[in-house]
């Protein structure tokens, strides 16, 4: 969310089933050709972990009912820490037949209240250090263990505060077949030169995003283009920070920053998502 440095900080959709049917037809019996849909029992956990001289608590969600090897996604959450938003997104991702790792970058589980405490938590992470990494590390090492996921096809998204790691970790060259963020900041870690970047980028913003502004849009574009790196970027007009979560309005109104949810956003951002990971992991 809000961040006064180089970068600007602070940083559900439901699965619709439909099942179509024909008033004017008697059900018809599944013939051997066709594939018997997947049973869906999703399964959650806490999870501790170590790394970087820290115990990290985070949360996993999968369905069980499915045992074959399943591709993977590492969630980085917005700068609140690990809440009821980031386990949704967790199970939602579960039901769309990933494993789903919610990160606990600050460790021990912590979270936040206010935008003040949540400053103090992330701006550490900002820092030209190996602290993110470290700790995003830990966690990419955890889930590698993690019984049915295929460690050939992980990929990681991050919300506001969690977009800005997840494309840092790109732009570092963390083995990743993709990531995704959503109304993160978009200016950190210079991605150096080319060929390093081996994920697959891709940008959900908010045109009206006040803490992420058109000159760091454009110096981000800039330095992607400039190494030949694989993004797309797409931006949603009236959109502002936050946009994907439910509870950013009422945050906003709370503490006087210009967040807000926006469920248009918020769908088409997890329609692009749901492509970028079909297209990654085929």
């Amino acid at each position: 969310m809000i961040k006064n440095v180089t970068f600007a900080s602070a940083c559900a959709a439901m699965m619709l089933f439909i099942t179509s049917c024909n008033s004017n037809e008697s059900s018809k019996a599944t013939t051997p050709t066709e594939a018997a849909p997947k049973a869906v029992t999703i399964k959650t956990e806490n999870v501790d972990y170590t790394g970087d001289g820290v115990t990290m608590k985070g949360f996993i969600a999968y369905n069980e009912a499915d045992t074959n090897l399943k591709p993977a996604v590492l969630i980085v959450p917005e700068w609140w820490g690990i809440g009821d938003y980031t386990r949704g997104r967790a199970k939602q991702l579960a039901e769309l037949g990933y494993v789903a790792f919610a990160i606990d970058m600050y460790g021990e589980g912590k979270t936040a209240e206010t935008p003040d405490e949540a400053g103090k938590l992330a701006t550490p992470f900002y820092a030209p250090t190996p602290l993110a990494q470290n700790r995003f590390d830990a966690a990419l090492a955890k889930l590698k263990t993690v019984k049915g996921v295929d460690t050939t096809k992980i990929a990681a998204i991050g919300y506001c505060f969690g977009g800005a790691m997840v494309l840092n970790m790109a732009r570092l060259g963390e083995p990743l077949k993709g990531v995704v963020s959503f109304h993160g900041n978009l200016v950190g870690t210079a991605p150096a030169v080319k060929g390093l970047i081996k994920a697959d980028v891709l940008v959900c913003h908010g045109n009206a995003d006040q803490f992420v502004p058109a000159t760091e849009v454009a110096t981000f574009k800039t330095q992607m283009d400039s190494i030949g790196a694989s993004y797309t970027f797409k931006g949603y007009d009236s959109a502002t920070h936050a946009f994907t979560n439910p509870m950013a309005t009422e945050k906003g109104k709370k503490y006087g920053i210009p967040i807000a949810y926006n469920a248009a956003a918020d769908t088409a951002s997890f329609n692009e998502m749901k492509a970028f990971f079909e297209k990654i992991f085929k």
